[in-house]
């Protein structure tokens, strides 16, 4: 049965996509070996509020295929915009989900001294898994030599998709510029997974994850990387939200 590219509500300057795990491994099925390359957003409030500062970026997250709602206040601005059901499409549950289906994954990202520990921490919780290749980028522009040539590693790798960790908007950004070189190919975006899943950085207790304050938890486990994002940048989700809210037409009557 042939799965459709779920719906997008538009929330503030990003469509998010209307969607689940389940369907979002449902096409990542469909689309493997196709002739298309798919990319997909895991999109937060920090992501939306980028789009919303730069036209380019925004271009970026509604090109994609599919922007999950990636954080509890973007499932909460969906409720509010006409899908009360709507859940969390979590990044890093998204790559266990995928993972678990056995779509064969190369890892973009990370570094060269946690990447093996990933790669063997994936292997050891889902036996049988055929990782198809990892590669770290080093911290800096690729020359166009070390780009070709990861490009050449991963069409030859017999992936189905690409995980891609190196950050927002960085990660969206490469997805974005090599969305017709790799045919066959989804291209998703985990953000923070590959350091979660090393052991690198802590993850958010699930209590905290479930009531919004995943970014408490992190700002006090990484002030010094993360205070301007989640003190300067995205609190101002919650009024444009509000407008948002304030602009809906009524209902008819």
């Amino acid at each position: 049965m042939t799965v459709y590219p779920p719906e997008k509500q538009f929330v503030v300057s990003v469509g998010i996509s209307k969607t689940s795990y389940g369907e979002v491994v449902a096409l990542c099925r469909q689309w493997a070996g196709g002739n298309r390359t798919h990319y997909i957003c895991v999109t937060n409030v920090y992501s939306i509020m980028l789009a919303k500062d730069d036209p380019e970026i925004a271009r970026v997250f509604n090109d994609a295929d599919i922007a999950t709602p990636d954080g509890m206040p973007v499932v909460w601005a969906l409720r509010t915009l006409g899908s009360p059901q709507q859940q969390r499409v979590y990044g890093p549950t998204l790559m266990l989900e995928l993972c678990r289906a056995g779509l064969r994954p190369f890892l973009y990202g990370g570094r060269e001294e946690t990447l093996p520990v990933l790669v063997r921490r994936l292997e050891q919780q889902f036996p049988g898994l055929p990782i198809a290749g990892a590669y770290a980028p080093p911290f800096r522009p690729l020359t166009a030599v070390e780009e070709e040539d990861v490009r050449a590693r991963i069409r030859r790798s017999g992936a189905a998709i690409v995980f891609v960790g190196i950050g927002a908007p960085k990660q969206e950004q490469w997805m974005h510029e090599h969305r017709d070189c790799f045919p066959g190919l989804t291209l998703i975006g985990v953000g923070a997974a590959f350091d979660f899943f090393a052991g690198r950085t802590r993850q958010a207790p699930r209590w905290m994850q479930n009531n919004g304050l995943e970014w408490l938890f992190r700002l006090v486990t990484e002030p010094l990387r993360l205070w301007r994002r989640y003190l300067l940048i995205s609190p101002r989700f919650l009024p444009l939200w509000a407008m948002q809210l304030l602009r809906r037409p009524g209902p008819k009557r």
